[in-house]
């Protein structure tokens, strides 16, 4: 197990650097970038200080060097004009132009707020979606099946962000609640106390059922696939059969081996919902990374976009090897290594 987890490690590191290296030359493709074009609007408008302060940030991150050295300089692997060795990997995430300060101020609180949202919309996902699934394939063309199966067909067919309005409309005029952001506005900017956390728990309800809506119906439907395909098999009539009560025959393998596919999806799950919630996030004033990525790209704020992509792989690989680990503790068959060949 330890020599698996060295591997993978490296593996992982591995991929880090080839997605660090497209992300920032795929960043780079448009032409000019941000200083540029800021050092030419404020030489039309006189502002011999501004530019000077723009200069100075352009040789300070070698926008004025080959890309190829701008890329070294940013993973921190290339020396910046004072000879030291300062990026990504000593733990110096950039300067964000647009906000005019680090980046780690600017992702600060929207970083672990993004992972607080995803986690508690995964969670909603797998609990709600198992119980009824399971529901559904063991009472297959009863009204229950029924009745999941059009939730799961309202879900799909639902727009995420048409929810968020209807929600944003609704909770405001029927309960006089505001349901933007993910706490009061009283505490904008304030340190976290333990209100403001209580704050943080009740608004997380509805981005949590907005977001995780599609995702559970998604869910409801291939688990019963999977579950109705495994209970047709003949390991399961055979257990039957023999007198295995029902609950036992059902859990011991044909649900843990419907589960494979969730398991193996974990990967990608974590970055889609870090993507696929930007609409969501800009709709609920949420303040996450996704709105901070769309501005970022649009203003060619490179080190800023830069590291929030990093952060989506980041979360990737995590996820990939959270999903095998998984599916070798879930899974007899399968064996860490190829030590079951």
């Amino acid at each position: 197990m330890i020599r698996y987890l060295l591997r993978r490690t490296l593996t992982m590191a591995m991929t880090l650097l080839v997605i660090s290296a497209l992300v920032f030359f795929i960043i780079k493709l448009p032409p000019g970038d941000f200083l540029t074009n800021q050092i030419a609007e404020l030489r039309s408008q006189g502002e011999a200080a501004s530019v000077a302060k723009a200069q100075f940030l352009m040789q300070q991150y070698g926008l004025d060097r080959p890309v190829w050295e701008q890329y070294l300089r940013w993973i921190g692997v290339w020396p910046n004009p004072e000879g030291l060795f300062n990026g990504l990997l000593q733990g110096n995430w950039g300067w964000s132009f647009e906000y005019d300060r680090p980046v780690r101020e600017v992702v600060g609180d929207a970083l672990w707020l993004t992972l607080v949202v995803n986690l508690a919309v995964v969670i909603f996902v797998h609990v709600v979606s198992i119980p009824i699934a399971i529901y559904s394939a063991t009472r297959q063309y009863s009204v229950g099946d029924y009745v999941a199966t059009l939730i799961g067909y309202l879900g799909l067919a639902t727009p995420s962000f048409l929810l968020a309005l209807i929600m944003l409309f609704y909770a405001n005029r029927w309960l006089g609640i505001s349901i933007g952001g993910l706490y009061d506005s009283a505490y904008a900017g304030q340190p976290w106390t333990w209100d403001k956390v209580q704050s943080l728990l009740a608004h997380l309800a509805v981005p949590t059922l907005v977001i995780g809506l599609g995702g559970t119906a998604a869910m409801i439907r291939r688990m019963r696939a999977n579950l109705l395909d495994e209970l047709g098999k003949q390991y399961v009539v055979t257990a039957k059969a023999k007198g295995l009560p029902p609950t036992r025959a059902l859990l011991k393998y044909p649900f843990r081996m419907s589960l494979n596919p969730f398991i193996a999806d974990i990967g990608n799950l974590l970055p889609h919902l870090v993507s696929g919630s930007v609409l969501v996030s800009l709709v609920l004033s949420l303040p996450t990374v996704g709105p901070i990525l769309l501005a970022a790209l649009k203003s060619q704020d490179q080190f800023l976009a830069g590291f929030i992509l990093m952060f989506v792989a980041l979360l990737t690989v995590i996820g990939m090897l959270i999903s095998d680990l998984l599916l070798a503790w879930l899974d007899p068959r399968i064996r860490l290594g190829g030590s079951g060949r």
